[in-house]
C-alpha cells in the first residue's frame, strides 16, 4: 500500500527575494519583469454524471509533442529570469548546507549471514557505495555495489531492490535510472563480480529461496501496478519463468519478501483496505503456495513466522490492529490466537519477530515508542524517548538470533542517531549520531507539541522548532508543512538544512491533520473519502490557529507540501488564499477529477479506496468540491512556486503544468506564480546528494524572498 507523495511578476523580484528596488516606480518594475510563457488553450468538454468538465490544457500530456518540452523549457527559463536576484543567496545557502554534511562518511554496519554490511559515502561522489566486510570490520572491504560508476551516463539513478542470497555469494538487485520507478533487476556474483546476463524489465519485489539459485519477484502492469510474482531459476532465459500468481483485482498490488528468520516466503496482496497473505517454505520453491485466510472486505492482515506458528497483525474487530498467532498447519481465523488486545488509543503499526522475542511498534497520542515482548514469558522491556515531539522507526534487524534491537531516533533538534537495544541489559547503547559540522548545537533550539481545535472541535496536533530567542509576538516568519493522507503519519525529524531557515528566525511547524495517521486508523478514516474536506479545513484551521496564537501573521506565512501534500496545497489556497504569504507546492497531485477518471494511469484504481471512485455519481461530485484544478478562480492568490519532475510516475508532470497553465490564466493579482520542471528526474526530484542540496537551496531562497531574508 504505497501512497502516492508564473504569472507575471509585479514585484515579482520583490516578493521572490525580499528586495526592494528603491530607485525606479512600480510601474518600472512591471516593465522590467520576465514574462510569462502562455500555454495555448485547446479546449475539450468531458460531460460526466451530467457535469461538464472543460479542459484547456489537456493537449499538455503529450510528452513526445515537442511543443510540450518547448512550453516547459519556456517556464524554466522563465523561472530562473525571475529568481535570478537570488542566485547568490542559493549558492550561499547551499555552501553552508553542504558544510554541514560530513561527505566522506560510514553507515553503521549491520550483521548478516557471517558479513557486516554497510553503505559510505565519498567527498564528491552523488551516490553511495555498498560495502561488507567478512567476519569483522578488521576484514578487508569488498565493494557490492558503487551507484557512482552505475550511474554514469545516467542523469538519475535509484536503487530499490538490494538481497542477498543465503549463502551470500549472489545479489539480486535492481535499478532505476529515469526517475519512472522502472526497475531493471540483475543477479550479480559476489564471488567473481560479474553479472549474470539475463535482466529482467519493470519488476518490484524481491525474495531469495532457500537453495541460492531460486529468485521471486513482482512486476508491474501498464498502470504501474504490482500485479504478478514469478519464479526465476538463476542463469536461465526470464521468458521461461514460472508465473506463480496474478491479481485480477485493479485495485490490489501484490508483493513478495522472506520472513526474517529465513523458513517462510510471503505473497502479499493488498488493496488500500483489504489484504490477505500466501505462504511457502523457503526451503521448497516448487512447492504449491497457501493461503493463511481468504480476503475479506476491510479486513487487512499482515503475517510474519516464529517457530511453528505464524504473527499476524490484523484489523479484524481491531480498527487500531491487534496482534494474533496462528499454527502453520492451521492458520485459518478460526484458529487465530489473541496476543495483543485492540486498543482505541494505541496504534499497532508493526511487528518484528526474532528467535527469542519479538517487537511491536505503537503510536500512541501521536508518538511512537516499542515494546519488546518475550516468547518464553519474560517482562516486557519498553524503549522510552526523552523529547515531547520525534520520530523513531526500526533499523537494520537483518539477523534473527540476536539480543540486541537496532533502531533510528531523531527529532527536530536532534541528529539522526542510530542506537541498539540491548535485551539482556536493559539499555540502549548510542552507535552513531549523524555529524552536523559547523558548529551545531541543538540547546540553541526549542521543540514543542502544540494543539489547534478545528472548526468541528476535534483537536489537531502541531509540532513546531525555533530558535529559542523567537519572540512570540506575531511578527516571526514561519514555514508550514501539511500532508495528511493514506494514513501516514509524518515525523517531526531533523533536518540539517532547515538550519539554515531556523538561524534565520523562521519558525517551522507540521501540521499532523487528519487523512494522516498520527492519531490512529480513525484518524485516517474521517480525513478519506467523502470526508477528505476534512484534511483541507484542519489545516486552514491550524494555520489560523498558529496567525492567532502569535506564532506568526498571515503575511508571514508560507505553507508547503508535496504529492498529496500538494494537493492539500492547491485546495487550501482555493480555500483560503488570504491566509498564505505564499505557497511551495511540490509534484502535487492537484488534477484530481481528470486523473481519477482515467483508469490507465498509474495508482488510479488502486486509490479508490483512498479518493472515491468519481464514475459514482455522489463520489464525482463530493471530489469535483476540492479538486484544485477544477475550482482555480478569478481571485487574488498568494505568492505559488510549483516544482515536479518530468519523469514523475506518481503524479504526472502535465497536473502541476496543466494547474499552472489555468492558474496564471485566470487569477487576478500579479503575485508571482513560478514553475520549475526538472527534465530528469522523477517524484522525489534529483537523485544525487548534491543535485538534492541544490535543488533545496533553491526552494530556501524562494521561501526566505517571502520574508525579506536576502542572505
Amino acid at each position: 500500500m504505497k501512497p502516492r507523495p508564473i504569472r507575471r511578476a509585479l514585484l515579482g523580484l520583490i516578493l521572490l527575494q525580499g528586495m526592494a528596488m528603491s530607485q525606479t516606480s512600480a510601474a518600472e518594475e512591471i516593465n522590467a519583469a520576465p514574462t510569462p510563457p502562455v500555454a495555448k488553450k485547446v479546449p475539450r468538454v468531458t460531460v460526466v454524471h451530467g457535469d461538464t468538465l472543460k479542459d484547456d490544457y489537456y493537449w499538455l500530456r503529450e510528452k513526445t509533442n515537442p511543443e510540450v518540452i518547448s512550453y516547459l523549457e519556456a517556464e524554466n527559463a522563465y523561472t530562473a529570469a525571475v529568481m535570478k536576484p537570488t542566485e547568490a543567496l542559493q549558492q550561499s545557502l547551499y555552501q553552508e548546507m553542504l558544510a554541514r554534511i560530513q561527505q566522506t562518511d560510514l553507515s553503521v554496519p549491520y550483521h548478516y549471514g557471517g558479513y557486516l554490511y554497510y553503505s559510505r559515502t565519498e567527498e564528491g561522489k552523488q551516490y553511495s557505495i555498498q560495502c561488507r566486510k567478512k567476519g569483522s570490520q578488521d576484514a578487508p572491504e569488498e565493494v557490492v555495489l558503487d551507484l557512482n560508476e552505475l550511474a554514469k551516463g545516467h542523469k538519475f539513478m535509484a536503487l530499490e531492490a538490494y538481497d542477498v542470497s543465503d549463502d551470500g555469494h549472489m545479489l539480486a538487485f535492481s535499478l532505476d535510472t529515469t526517475g519512472f520507478r522502472q526497475y531493471l533487476l540483475q543477479v550479480k556474483d559476489l564471488t567473481t563480480g560479474k553479472l549474470y546476463p539475463e535482466v529482467i524489465q519493470k519488476t518490484g519485489s524481491v525474495a531469495w529461496a532457500a537453495d541460492n539459485k531460486t529468485i521471486f519477484y513482482t512486476v508491474e502492469d501498464q498502470a504501474k501496478r504490482q500485479y504478478r510474482v514469478y519464479r526465476h531459476a538463476l542463469g536461465t532465459a526470464p521468458e521461461k519463468d514460472a508465473l506463480i500468481y496474478e491479481e485480477k483485482d485493479e485495485k490490489f498490488d501484490v508483493s513478495v519478501d522472506r520472513s526474517r528468520s529465513h523458513a517462510v516466503l510471503f505473497i502479499t496482496s493488498a488493496s488500500h483496505t483489504t489484504s490477505e497473505v500466501r505462504w511457502l517454505p523457503a526451503d521448497q520453491p516448487n512447492a504449491e503456495w497457501k493461503l493463511i485466510a481468504p480476503r475479506e472486505a476491510e479486513h487487512e492482515y499482515y503475517a510474519d513466522h516464529h517457530g511453528d506458528r505464524f504473527w499476524i497483525r490484523t484489523n479484524k474487530s481491531a480498527k487500531n490492529f491487534r496482534l494474533v498467532s496462528a499454527p502453520m498447519s492451521n492458520p485459518a481465523p478460526a484458529n487465530w490466537k489473541e496476543e495483543i488486545a485492540h486498543r482505541d488509543d494505541v496504534m499497532l503499526e508493526g511487528v518484528e519477530c526474532f528467535a527469542d522475542h519479538y517487537v511491536v511498534r505503537e503510536r500512541e497520542s501521536g508518538l511512537v515508542h516499542f515494546r519488546i515482548l518475550s516468547f518464553t514469558g519474560a517482562e516486557t522491556q519498553s524503549i522510552s524517548f526523552p523529547e515531547p515531539v520525534y520520530t523513531a522507526f526500526p533499523g537494520a534487524n537483518a539477523e534473527y538470533q540476536t539480543r540486541a534491537y537496532r533502531y533510528t531516533y531523531n527529532s527536530f533538534i536532534t541528529p539522526q542517531s542510530v542506537f541498539d537495544y540491548d535485551l539482556d541489559k536493559k539499555e540502549s547503547t548510542l552507535l552513531k549520531r549523524q555529524p552536523v559540522l559547523g558548529g551545531f548545537d541543538g540547546s540553541r533550539y526549542r521543540s514543542e507539541r502544540l494543539w489547534a481545535t478545528a472548526r468541528d472541535g476535534t483537536k489537531i496536533p502541531i509540532s513546531i522548532v525555533y530558535r529559542k530567542d523567537i519572540q512570540r509576538d506575531g511578527r516571526a516568519p514561519m514555514l508550514l508543512y501539511g500532508y495528511g493522507s493514506y494514513g501516514l503519519p509524518q515525523s517531526a525529524g531533523f533536518s540539517s538544512n532547515r538550519l539554515s531557515l531556523l538561524d534565520r528566525g523562521v519558525v517551522y511547524a507540521v501540521a499532523h491533520i487528519r487523512g494522516g495517521g498520527e492519531m490512529g486508523r480513525a484518524w485516517h478514516d474521517h480525513g478519506k473519502m467523502m470526508e477528505k474536506i476534512n484534511t483541507f479545513t484542519d489545516f486552514i484551521d491550524v494555520a489560523q490557529h498558529l496567525v492567532d496564537d502569535k506564532w506568526t501573521s498571515k503575511d508571514r506565512l508560507v505553507i508547503q507540501g508535496g504529492s498529496a501534500g500538494g494537493l492539500l496545497m492547491g485546495a487550501v489556497t482555493n480555500m483560503r488564499p488570504d491566509l498564505f504569504k505564499a505557497v511551495l507546492c511540490i509534484v502535487p497531485f492537484v488534477d484530481v477529477m481528470n486523473t481519477m477518471l482515467d483508469e490507465s494511469l498509474p495508482l488510479t484504481v488502486t486509490e479508490y479506496e483512498e479518493w472515491g471512485n468519481p464514475h459514482e455519481k455522489a463520489a464525482f461530485a463530493y471530489m469535483r468540491q476540492y479538486s484544485p484544478y477544477d475550482n482555480v478562480a478569478a481571485k487574488s492568490y498568494p505568492t505559488i512556486l510549483v516544482r515536479t519532475s518530468l519523469n514523475d510516475s506518481q503524479v504526472m508532470y502535465w497536473e502541476p503544468a496543466k494547474y499552472v497553465a489555468r492558474l496564471r490564466a485566470v487569477k487576478t493579482d500579479h503575485n508571482p506564480l513560478i514553475f520549475r520542471i526538472n527534465m530528469g528526474a522523477g517524484h522525489g526530484g534529483s537523485s544525487g546528494r548534491y543535485d538534492a542540496l541544490h535543488d533545496a537551496a533553491f526552494d530556501y531562497a524562494f521561501i526566505l524572498g517571502q520574508f525579506g531574508i536576502r542572505s
